[in-house]
């Protein structure tokens, strides 16, 4: 079974959307974890406002990169600038993919911060999703 990591900072939010996104779309075809340089917690404005988008990520586990590094991944993403200057390691992957979301937890407007970082990541879900399942 193919297999994904999705990396950001703190392994809170973005990585988190994408990876409830993922297995939504997946239906059980390919595993996605996630993880963070650093591990925060799971961010409680991320779970509400899957919610809206019927996708429940309140039982997803915040963890640090070091947990997958014996991993071998078919893709490793990596959703923000930071996580993929500071990564210290690289996990064995077929493929890297990288796009930079703003972090929607650090937003003045956080209820349209969130909706549309979680809009983002769903585009981005449908294509890792396409790829996925090309090869």
């Amino acid at each position: 079974m193919k297999k994904t990591l999705v990396l950001c900072t703190g392994n809170s939010c973005r990585s988190q959307i994408l990876e409830g996104w993922l297995n939504h779309y997946s239906n059980g075809s390919y595993i996605t974890y996630s993880a963070g340089v650093e591990a925060h917690g799971i961010n409680k404005d991320a779970i509400f406002y899957m919610r809206e988008f019927d996708i429940d990520i309140s039982n997803h586990t915040s963890d640090l990169i070091d947990k997958y590094c014996d991993v071998k991944f078919d893709l490793f993403v990596t959703v923000c600038d930071n996580a993929k200057e500071s990564c210290p390691i690289v996990p064995k992957a077929s493929r890297v993919l990288h796009r930079n979301v703003s972090d929607p937890s650090k937003a003045k407007n956080l209820s349209n911060a969130f909706r549309k970082a979680i809009l983002e990541l769903k585009v981005l879900a449908k294509e890792i999703d396409q790829l996925l399942r090309e090869n």
